[in-house]
């Protein structure tokens, strides 16, 4: 149970990476506003030695167990240990597991970290990174039709994370800054390959955005263009103008994280992809 400070310990045991234990825990975690989780992060556990130290650690502050374990009997001992000190445990994969196996009516490979092989898809990950990193703010603008994605925007709408996450699905993705009184790429405006996405967001949150970031850079901002509302006004302005011109399908980021406005982002990429004809 929570304690009066209001949190509480979360072990995560992996027989791999751990990514997908963190992803599901935190997802679920951020529904209870009130209660903060201590994490305790166990990734590569493939022995019985190394269980061991979890357990103890377990024991030492019981909490919530979560696992994607594959080995029956590290399975076996980590469940037998938390009903033996009264904890609850769960394997986030193994009710997957058997729903595919009923369904396919095939046993699992058991192949720990099977995602994370070296295959094709993971080399096209690597490729719309690379590409990604080369072609962020504007770089190698004779590049942009290679692009399956390109952002565009004024300063402070997140364009490079978003590139990056994007990156990480395999879409290769670069970003153009939208700057008043300079002269937009001529390789931006003849671009038709490329889905091109104009990012924007109300002057108010680019204000704040900025303010901070000159803040941690030590810069004063009280005399800057950079953040007086009607000049940011005019960029935003300036943007929303340019990007109907184009016909550049708009989306607001004022609100949204970056996992949202790429998901947004791939959904349009993907309609796209559908709707277009096959060449």
């Amino acid at each position: 149970m929570p304690t009066s400070n209001n949190y509480f310990h979360l072990h995560l045991v992996s027989d791999s990476t751990g990514e997908t234990l963190i992803t599901v825990a935190r997802a679920v975690a951020a529904q209870y506003a009130n209660v903060t989780p201590v994490e305790h992060v166990y990734p590569l556990v493939r022995s019985q030695k190394q269980l061991d130290r979890v357990l103890d650690e377990i024991e030492e502050a019981p909490g919530i167990v979560l696992f994607t374990l594959l080995e029956k009997d590290l399975v076996s001992r980590l469940e037998d240990k938390c009903k033996g000190i009264n904890v609850p445990s769960l394997s986030i994969i193994g009710p997957v597991m058997q729903l595919f196996e009923a369904y396919l009516g095939a046993a699992t490979t058991g192949r720990v970290g099977a995602q994370h092989v070296l295959n094709a898809e993971y080399f096209k990950r690597i490729d719309a990174l690379n590409y990604t990193m080369i072609h962020d703010d504007g770089q190698h603008v004779e590049g942009l039709d290679d692009a399956d994605v390109v952002l565009v925007g004024v300063s402070r709408t997140s364009k490079t994370p978003t590139s990056i996450y994007l990156a990480n699905r395999g879409i290769r993705t670069a970003n153009v800054p939208l700057v008043p009184g300079i002269p937009v790429p001529a390789q931006l405006e003849t671009l038709t390959r490329p889905l091109v996405v104009s990012l924007h967001a109300t002057p108010e949150r680019l204000i704040q955005v900025r303010q901070n970031r000159l803040l941690s850079m030590g810069a004063d901002s009280s005399s800057d263009t950079y953040t007086d509302r009607q000049s940011v006004a005019e960029e935003v302005a300036f943007a929303r103008k340019l990007s109907a011109k184009h016909e550049w399908p708009l989306l607001d980021v004022t609100r949204r994280s970056i996992e949202e406005t790429a998901a947004a982002i791939m959904k349009l990429y993907s309609d796209r992809q559908r709707n277009r004809p096959s060449e």
